[in-house]
């Protein structure tokens, strides 16, 4: 499998693009009117501590205060080894949180999961600071080596390598799959980089005043060169100068091999449009994926979880309805993967994938899910399909997803993908008016209505306005206004044209 990066960098907005065999299977980006904060570290205040829920808000000079459950709090006790900064909420025992920290009370916390919808960030106080082959954590005394380096022989020479290199430091480290056959040179010169970086977030925390920020994690750019350019990916193309140069610079000091690897783009064509990005980018924000096979998914997000449905669509397959079923819940399998990937979609997500029967079909599509889903840098957990089709998931989730950072609830339906219909909303100025009457403040009242309710009153209820003057006595004006949101109304009261809506408008 060929892999790329490929950056798009303009002055206000950096995007990577990464690739599998030319299909964008993630997508991140950065504007300069609203950076991240994940892995940035803040000297905060605790506002207040809820033994309740096991928690305390911590203020960290930004808009919602940050989350700490207690087990961000407590020591890590466990033997993860993973590659990220921060914990997540870690299953075993640990002291209750009014324990841990009181009301008032500086605590040096880092972010490990940004803003999603109404809630603010979550923290942890067991910070910790990415290289490019080491995560260096300050507050344990933990040696780990990646999963994802396999070889035996080679996690215990690394673990080795660590704990020779850390005897008499303080700290502890993971060393992460990059840092595969990696050298004592270079991992002497990144753990004192890392050190060094330490000393610099002391210093700063020495001299601020909570709420305080006191070290800024690498943007987008520079972490994605730190995190994922290794010698997985074939090529990285990006069409700065300037930032082709930083690149060059930096993996010439880490990484000299790969510093041909990076090409910089000249087309005339922009670059996303020349690799086929853009158009996948926009086909990202459908509900209705389409399959290779012809049957397609759709993707819905709930307030509790993201909902996926799996359909044959047009595809019907030849004779054996179970193997037309099994193929597509492979597909779909393979494009879900994909999708979750993409979009970035995290926290509980349900398939519904067609009914198979046979229990060895289950089992293949589960395992081709899992497979799919290795490739993914999240998090993820994934239990057995059951009888009803149904298979329940879930996706680490630091950031918002690609939808909601790229879209807005529409102003129409308020984010709920409907709008009333014309008939409902002329049921709607019916009960109103007759509100109107019964009050009998106003005796002449103007109507504005959308076109497409106009259009339903005139070809279906011709004789509506008319019968609403004879039966409540009112003088009656409708006008249709294309300015006016579809499942909305207005009553106007004369003399004055005064909004009088509200007064009579009930759902």
């Amino acid at each position: 499998m060929r892999r790329e990066i490929a950056i798009n960098a303009t002055g206000q907005e950096t995007r990577v693009a990464i690739l599998e065999d030319g299909r964008l299977v993630e997508l991140m980006h950065e504007r300069a009117d609203a950076q991240g904060m994940l892995g940035d570290i803040y000297l905060g205040r605790v506002e207040a501590v809820l033994p309740g829920i096991q928690a305390a808000f911590v203020d960290i000079g930004t808009e919602k205060s940050g989350f700490l459950h207690a087990s961000d709090a407590a020591e890590r006790e466990d033997e993860e080894e993973g590659e990220g900064s921060g914990g997540g909420r870690r299953a075993g025992r640990y002291p209750p949180i009014q324990d841990l920290v009181t009301r008032g009370q500086d605590v040096l916390v880092q972010v490990t999961k940004e803003p999603i919808s109404t809630k603010g960030p979550r923290v942890t106080t067991q910070v910790s600071l990415p290289g490019r082959f080491l995560v260096y954590m300050p507050m344990s005394d933990h040696v780990g080596v990646s999963r994802k380096i396999e070889d035996r022989e080679e996690r215990a020479r690394l673990r080795k390598m660590a704990r020779d290199q850390l005897a008499r430091k303080p700290g502890g480290v993971i060393v992460r799959t990059v840092g595969e056959e990696l050298t004592k040179k270079a991992f002497k010169a990144e753990l004192a980089s890392l050190l060094a970086t330490w000393e610099k977030v002391q210093n700063a925390v020495q001299s601020a005043k909570a709420p305080a920020l006191v070290h800024e994690e690498a943007k987008l750019t520079s972490g994605i060169i730190r995190d994922l350019f290794s010698d997985r990916i074939d090529s990285l193309t990006v069409d700065s100068r300037d930032l082709a140069r930083e690149i060059k610079s930096y993996l010439g000091q880490v990484s000299p091999d790969l510093v041909d690897r990076v090409k910089l783009y000249t087309g005339t064509t922009p670059l996303f449009d020349e690799l086929g990005i853009e158009e996948q980018i926009h086909r990202a924000y459908r509900r209705k994926v389409e399959l290779a096979s012809g049957g397609h998914i759709v993707i819905e997000a709930t307030e509790a979880l993201v909902a996926i449905d799996v359909n044959t669509g047009r595809y019907t397959g030849k004779k054996d309805p179970e193997q037309t079923i099994l193929r597509t819940n492979l597909d779909a399998a393979a494009e879900i993967s994909r999708q979750l990937r993409l979009r970035d979609i995290g926290g509980i997500i349900v398939v519904d994938f067609i009914d198979m029967d046979e229990p060895e079909f289950r089992d293949r599509v589960y395992q081709a899910m899992k497979s799919h889903l290795g490739r993914d840098r999240a998090r993820t957990k994934v239990f057995g399909i059951s009888d009803l089709g149904l298979l329940e998931m879930s996706r680490q989730r630091v950031r918002p997803s690609l939808f909601h950072i790229m879209t807005q609830p529409c102003s129409y339906c308020d984010g709920t993908g409907r709008v009333f219909s014309p008939e409902t909303v002329l049921r709607r100025v019916e009960r109103a008016i007759r509100r109107a009457a019964s009050a009998g403040e106003n005796r002449k009242l103007t109507v504005r209505i959308h076109p497409d309710v106009a259009l339903r009153l005139l070809e279906h209820e011709p004789e509506f306005i008319k019968i609403m003057k004879r039966e409540c006595r009112i003088d009656l004006d409708f006008r249709d206004d294309p300015l006016i949101n579809a499942s909305e109304y207005r009553l106007l009261a004369a003399p004055s044209d005064q909004d009088v809506t509200s007064r009579y408008a009930v759902a």
